[in-house]
């Protein structure tokens, strides 16, 4: 089995993990993102959602299988929930266990099937196959309540706490579905049933709570999809949080029995758990600050954080835990959580801006780079300045390192980074902020007077000390410890924060500083890590914020925090909007440009290819005219050579005729001894097969002689035992008196019995030899019929062979002659052409001496050209021959024809005569059965 791991905007596959033998039924991933837990029957197994390698693997005992193994919310700590109802606690960094929950008490004991955790990770609840609800406390460790749920439920099937935004964390509505496929909602502190959904008819199968606790959504029974408001099906959830004045009631120190932590769930008045007698309840009262009512307020923070206690906190440790670090921030920046708003500028798809994002800034992890592509993409489409802004990767990418599992947390990040601490940044667009800059040196200049001379002195302004801290938010000058211990502080103070890590950066630094006298080495300062301790550093950033004067200081020229606004996200304009659309309409035009030259440079290479075409096409022509000159020059030399091999086939000619006279006697030869031969096969063949029908004859006749003896020897075997009886019957009438001779009479009777069943016995052994003797003679007689069988097919094949012999010899004979009237055509043209040749030349003699001084007209250009003349001419001026040539010619035709009609005559007459044997043997099938 294995696991799959999609990216849920695009639908492509980025990684899948194998490592499960069995099929998976849970997954539990960490709160950073960073972790997941797979589980299944036979294992669990820790994965790196970053490397998607596997971490650890928790391997079991068969005999115990895995119940549930998951995280505990907002913590490093893993739960493990196995069969035997054991449940223990582990580190999720080393895997050392924690603790293990002690067994509930036998009264009430149960097979736990279902968890639900609180969201603060303090209360676990469990159930099973029972109407009893167990409620751990995972702090003290111990079971503190059981919950009886009405007699209606046997068993339950899913458990999950209703989050709420006043509980801090510690959830209170327990939501409980039971094999009734209703889902009923408890207090777990007062057990009273507060609502339920569902009912019989209309059931529940599976049903998921919204995380802020609004919704709730149920896959029902009949397949429908159901989703209910919270809001509406009670006013118990949505009611103010208590007064501040409340009593708390300590856990007694004491243990509890079952009896005492039973309590019952009602739907009208709230009964209260039994006190037991030993233990006395210990109580405080909380009184009310009013005076610090309004600081209180404006301190508390989501999920129950309170920003002066964290800012007390991290001072004394000088950063957050690590494993709470990411859970701080979102509550310090208060992160809205718009998954419907993140959603749609997702689905806007990546900006013109960032396509080739990855030849600018070449990240060697494929996943780092979609993310950091799809979140300045989300970016640019939020506000179009972010589009034009060449430092936003710089500034993003530490943040899309660190959150690249929650793209959601890491965009709204960056958003409220850009809204606070990078305010006035983009008022001076496409340059760098003066301002901020100039708030800088003003600061630098009241605490560092020497150090800003000595970069006046050296032509270093704040755009090369502070501009490149700022852009990459101290990315490339810290390692990663470090700056998440700054930025610890940097969310936890006012936005001015940042702006004073500056300056107390480079005070801290001014020794190497004073020491750099070229711009090359400030610049590279500034750009790669040195070896400075960031503890000095913030202190020295506190140290700044409080003993800078008002009039320079940056928070009188900054704005407060202010957090995202839920459902959708604030507009951001606050940059020069003339200056950006300029810039958009400079690159649209520019774009435009671009499309015409690439048009006009398109339109040119097409062109050139043309001509390109048109020159290949003429030097080709140009060379098919000489490759016909060639071949011309070529066929005039075979003409030449033609005429010799003329010559030299009527030479051949005579021999293949005295070749083929040989051959036809050869045949006829070879033709007669094939039919005496099989003549001789068949009459063969005919004898053996009289033969084993004499054979056979005879073993008719043996076994009728077999079956008389065996006859003969049955009556004599029936006649003996009528004896053997009749004697029986009279020794039975002879009385006891004669019981010594009868005695004597029956053994002799019984020997011969003996000896009749030995004969008997010889003589079943003598009918199983002859029924084995049978069988190999009938085992020999099918292997005969299987020879004769092989036999017939072969004599099949050889007659089959020779008719196709016969119609290959037929069509060889058809080919010569053919080839012999083509022979005596070319001859007959040969002839006639040279009588004309001399005829014409002889005429020519005689006009020359006739008249010597008549000039004599030219025939033919050369003694080649008379060689193309057409032969039908050739053949028409025939009747100009001599008649003693034409004679002779005539008498040559004549033989010719002579000789070749005789040859088809007897290659016909031989193709008769094996035609009619072929069909005489096919008449007669008898013989080739034989």
């Amino acid at each position: 089995m294995f696991l799959t791991y999609m990216e849920t905007v695009t639908k492509e596959l980025v990684s899948w993990m194998r490592g499960h033998e069995s099929s998976v039924f849970s997954i539990s991933v960490h709160a950073s993102g960073k972790y997941a837990i797979t589980t299944s029957s036979d294992t669990a197994q820790l994965w790196d959602l970053d490397t998607f390698q596997r971490k650890r693997k928790l391997n079991i005992r068969q005999s115990v299988g895995i119940q549930k193994v998951f995280f505990l919310p907002l913590s490093n700590t893993i739960l493990s929930c196995f069969k035997d109802n054991s449940i223990f606690a582990w580190e999720c960094d080393t895997l050392f266990c924690k603790y293990q929950l002690p067994a509930p008490p036998e009264s009430s004991s149960i097979l736990y099937k279902v968890f639900a955790v609180t969201r603060d990770g303090r209360i676990l609840a469990a159930g099973g196959k029972s109407n009893h609800l167990h409620l751990w406390c995972l702090e003290a460790r111990q079971l503190f309540r059981i919950i009886q749920m009405p007699t209606k439920v046997r068993a339950i099937r899913h458990l999950e706490f209703l989050p709420d935004s006043f509980d801090a964390g510690s959830n209170q509505v327990l939501g409980v579905l039971s094999q009734d496929g209703i889902m009923r909602f408890i207090n777990i502190q007062t057990c009273k049933l507060l609502f339920e959904i569902g009912s019989l008819d209309e059931g529940i199968s599976s049903s998921a709570i919204s995380p802020h606790g609004r919704y709730i959504a149920s896959i029902m029974e009949n397949g429908s999809l159901n989703i209910y408001s919270v809001q509406a099906l009670t006013q118990e959830i949505n009611k103010p949080p208590p007064p501040l004045v409340k009593v708390i009631e300590d856990l007694p120190k004491n243990k509890l029995s079952s009896s005492d932590l039973k309590m019952k769930v009602t739907s009208g008045r709230v009964q209260q758990p039994a006190k037991s007698r030993e233990s006395k309840m210990q109580t405080r009262i909380l009184k009310q600050d009013l005076t610090g009512d309004f600081e209180s307020k404006k301190n508390e923070l989501p999920d129950g954080l309170n920003k002066k206690r964290l800012q007390i906190l991290l001072k004394g440790y000088g950063e957050y835990p690590t494993k709470y670090r990411m859970f701080i921030w979102r509550s310090l920046l208060q992160l809205p959580e718009n998954h419907t708003a993140f959603s749609t500028l997702i689905d806007k798809g990546t900006h013109v801006a960032f396509l080739n994002l990855q030849k600018k800034y070449p990240i060697k992890s494929r996943k780092l780079l979609r993310v950091l592509q799809r979140t300045l993409s989300a970016l640019a489409h939020w506000s179009v300045i972010f589009s034009d802004t060449p430092y936003l990767p710089l500034l993003a990418f530490p943040f899309v390192k660190l959150f690249q599992n929650n793209q959601l947390i890491c965009f709204e990040v960056i958003a409220t980074l850009i809204i606070n601490w990078c305010q006035h940044w983009f008022e001076y667009f496409p340059n760098p902020p003066i301002n901020i800059l100039s708030m800088i040196e003003n600061v630098l200049a009241f605490h560092d007077k020497e150090l800003l001379q000595h970069f006046i002195d050296h032509d270093i302004t704040s755009q090369l000390y502070a501009w490149p801290l700022l852009e990459t938010v101290f990315s490339e000058v810290l390692t990663r410890e470090e700056w998440l211990k700054l930025f610890d502080n940097i969310f936890s103070n006012h936005p001015s924060f940042l702006l004073m890590t500056v300056v107390a950066y480079n005070i801290c630094s001014r020794t190497p500083l004073l020491s750099c006298n070229l711009k090359d080495d400030f610049e590279f300062f500034f750009h790669h890590r040195n070896n400075l301790d960031i503890n000095v550093v913030i202190r020295q950033v506190y140290h700044l914020m409080e003993t800078t004067p008002t009039d320079i200081h940056p928070d009188s020229m900054l704005n407060v925090f202010v957090a995202l606004t839920k459902g959708q996200y604030p507009v951001f304009n606050q940059y020069p909007k003339f200056i950006v659309d300029y810039q958009t309409q400079e690159r649209e035009r520019i774009r435009n440009d671009e499309l015409d030259y690439l048009r006009e440079r398109q339109t040119v290479e097409d062109m050139q290819a043309k001509v390109d075409q048109q020159r290949v096409e003429d030097e080709a022509w140009y060379q098919k005219q000489e490759l016909l000159r060639k071949a011309e020059e070529t066929r005039r030399e075979m003409l030449l050579q033609e005429e010799e091999k003329m010559i030299q086939q009527r030479q051949r000619l005579a021999a293949v005729k005295r070749e083929l006279k040989v051959k036809e006697m050869h045949l006829q030869d070879a033709a007669r001894r094939r039919f005496l031969k099989l003549q001789q096969d068949q009459q063969e063949m005919e004898l053996r097969r009289l033969d084993d029908e004499i054979g056979r004859k005879n073993l008719t006749e043996n076994q009728e002689a077999v079956a008389k003896e065996m006859r003969a020897d049955a009556d004599a075997y029936r006649r003996k035992v009528d004896l053997e009886e009749h004697m029986f019957h009279k020794l039975i009438e002879a009385g006891e008196t004669q019981s010594q001779k009868t005695q004597k009479v029956i053994k002799e009777n019984l020997a011969k019995a003996e000896q009749a069943c030995l004969n008997t016995d010889w003589q079943i052994q003598s009918l199983h030899k002859q029924k084995c003797d049978d069988l190999q003679r009938n085992k020999c007689y099918q292997e005969v019929a299987k020879l004769l069988r092989e036999n017939r097919r072969k004599e099949i094949e050889i007659i089959n062979a020779m008719v196709e012999e016969e119609a290959k010899k037929w069509k060889e004979a058809e080919g010569k002659e053919f080839r012999l009237r083509s022979a005596k055509k070319a001859s007959a043209l040969s002839d006639a052409s040279r009588k004309w040749f001399l005829k014409q030349e002889i005429n020519a003699a005689v006009e020359h001496a006739e008249n010597p001084c008549h000039k004599e007209e030219p025939r033919f250009q050369n003694e080649q050209d008379s060689s193309c003349l057409p032969r039908t001419s050739q053949l028409n001026d025939s009747s100009e021959m001599d008649p003693s040539t034409q004679i002779s010619l005539n008498r040559r035709a004549v033989e010719w024809d002579t000789t070749g009609q005789n040859l088809i005559k007897k290659v016909r007459n031989l193709r008769q005569r094996l035609t009619a044997r072929a069909r005489h043997r096919c008449q007669t099938p008898h013989l080739l059965a034989a």
